[in-house]
This record gives structure tokens, C-alpha cells and sequence, in this order.
């Protein structure tokens, strides 16, 4: 016989703020290569409001997407803000034109204008979840840390968290402030970062993947393409529902610009995947 498997669908973040698994990523509301307004500012506004119909309550964005963009299209779009919605910003990369690529930056003095600039078009308080977006190898980790375990003293940071970093590297955060969560780059088809999926799990910060749907690979194992068929739902909605499968502290943050596409990312977490159906993905990866 198989067994549906059940999944938490909701999560305790920084053990204070409860949000649904299902979120959503802010990053693809701006123009062409996340640089500039998009051709319909109001058709991003209406996919915002839209996720928050549909339950999302954790949106994820930056400073650097437009830059500056998606945080000010958040707030046209949903303050003032509902108590349930946790927005997660980050800072860290730099980016000056569309055909630039991002540049680290995470000097304190560059990461004091980008909290306060956050703040200001967030039209925010205090920010719910603040990423360090990378750790900038020209600058010791030690001083941007410093600077956001001072940032959090001074009321502007509710919690921590971190992108794209290794297991010594959280450890190393760890001394200077409470990490919440982690956003590295991890997918059914992408496994690198097991082991750090596998630590922020012992110790309870979330854990954020971007890329969730497999974005970077044009591989499609048949076996993927397989039990979506079966099934009658697209390969990128059993990709995230099998990430809420795979462990509960996954939050996941699909983004997209359609509201169609929002609407069939948030209808995965409706999927039942059986025993079989996961031991199959769970040995899946290209």
C-alpha cells in the first residue's frame, strides 16, 4: 500500500513569527535582467496582491533587485502591511547598470545606507528578516557581523540571517548574533548544499532555497517528467512540493511575474507525494 506523506504548512521563523511554507520571491517583479521598473508596474502590484490573497505570508526580496524596485513596488502594493506578512530584505550586492554584473559590498558602511534605505522604501520600522546577501571576500566577516548584531541592538532588525554560505560560515555568524535562516541555492535537481540544509535542520534556522524549481539546469531527468505526468501537475510544482516534503524547515520562495504562474507555484503545496514517489526524488539529482 502507499502512503501519503504529510508535510508542516507552516513555520515557527526565528521562533517568533509564524509564516506559511509557501512564499514567495520578489526578485523577477523588476525589469529585463532584474534591472529597472518592469514594462507594467501595476501587473507586479496585482501579483503581489494576489500571492497575499492566495495565503502567502513570507515574501522574500532585495535591495539590489532593480535595485531598489522590488521593495518599493512591495510596499505600493501592500502597505500599510498586514500583521501575518513577514518580508525578508537583503543587502551585500551591488549593481550600477543592466549590463553590470552584482558586486559584493558588505562593508559596514555600505550595509548602514542599504538597512536604512530598506527601511525608508519598505515604509518599515523595523525589518522582519535582514540577509546578509553575500559575505564580501574584501571585507573581514567578522566587521559586517558586527555591524548587523549592532543593527539588531538598535531596534532597525528583528532577525539575522545569511545567503549563499557554507557550514563554518553560519557557525562563524552564530558568535556574533541568532541566525534565522539560510538562502542558498538548492533544488531537487541541485543537492550541493545538503550538508548546510542538513545543519540549519539540527539547528533550527530555516532554511530558504533559491532556485527551488531547478532554474540554471535545462536537465529534466525522465524520472522527474515521469511521476509529473502521473500525477497531472507541471515538473517546477512537484519540484516544490517535494522540497516541502523534504524537510520542514524549508521555506520556499518561488517567484514569477504571472499571476498564473504564482497560482500554479502555490497549488503545489496541494500535492501528495507517497513513499514511493519520494524515494524516487530523493535519489534524483543531476
Amino acid at each position: 500500500m502507499k502512503t501519503s506523506t504529510k508535510f508542516r504548512s507552516t513555520y515557527l521563523l526565528g521562533g517568533d513569527l509564524e509564516v506559511n511554507r509557501m512564499g514567495y520571491g520578489a526578485m523577477r517583479l523588476t525589469g529585463p535582467h532584474l534591472y529597472g521598473m518592469p514594462e507594467s508596474p501595476q501587473n507586479a502590484i496585482g501579483v503581489l496582491q494576489r500571492a497575499i490573497e492566495l495565503g502567502v505570508n513570507f515574501i522574500d526580496t532585495a535591495d539590489s533587485y532593480g535595485p531598489f524596485v522590488s521593495e518599493q513596488l512591495i510596499a505600493e502594493a501592500l502597505h500599510p502591511y498586514r500583521k501575518i506578512l513577514t518580508i525578508g530584505t537583503k543587502a551585500g550586492l551591488v549593481r550600477l547598470g543592466p549590463s553590470v554584473d552584482f558586486n559584493n559590498d558588505a562593508s559596514p558602511q555600505h550595509l548602514h545606507e542599504a538597512l536604512d534605505g530598506s527601511l525608508r522604501r519598505l515604509k518599515l520600522e523595523q525589518i522582519d528578516l535582514y540577509q546578509l546577501h553575500r559575505i564580501d571576500p574584501k571585507v573581514p566577516a567578522e566587521i559586517s557581523f558586527e555591524f548587523l548584531a549592532a543593527a539588531q541592538k538598535q531596534g532597525k532588525i528583528r532577525h539575522l540571517g545569511l545567503s549563499e554560505v557554507t557550514v563554518e560560515e553560519i557557525k562563524h555568524a552564530q558568535q556574533f548574533f541568532k541566525v534565522v535562516s539560510v538562502q542558498n541555492r538548492y533544488s531537487v535537481l541541485d543537492r550541493k548544499w545538503e550538508n548546510v540544509l542538513e545543519y540549519c535542520r539540527s539547528e533550527g534556522i530555516a532554511f530558504i532555497p533559491w532556485f527551488p524549481i531547478g532554474g540554471g539546469t535545462n536537465i529534466i531527468p525522465e524520472k522527474l517528467q515521469h511521476i509529473a505526468d502521473r500525477k497531472g501537475v507541471s515538473m517546477h510544482q512537484l519540484a516544490l512540493s517535494w522540497l516541502l516534503h523534504h524537510s520542514d524547515n524549508i521555506l520556499l520562495i518561488p517567484g514569477t511575474s504571472s499571476i498564473g504562474h504564482l497560482e500554479e507555484n502555490v497549488g503545489a503545496a496541494e500535492i501528495e507525494l507517497d513513499q514511493n514517489d519520494l524515494q524516487v526524488l530523493d535519489n534524483l539529482s543531476v
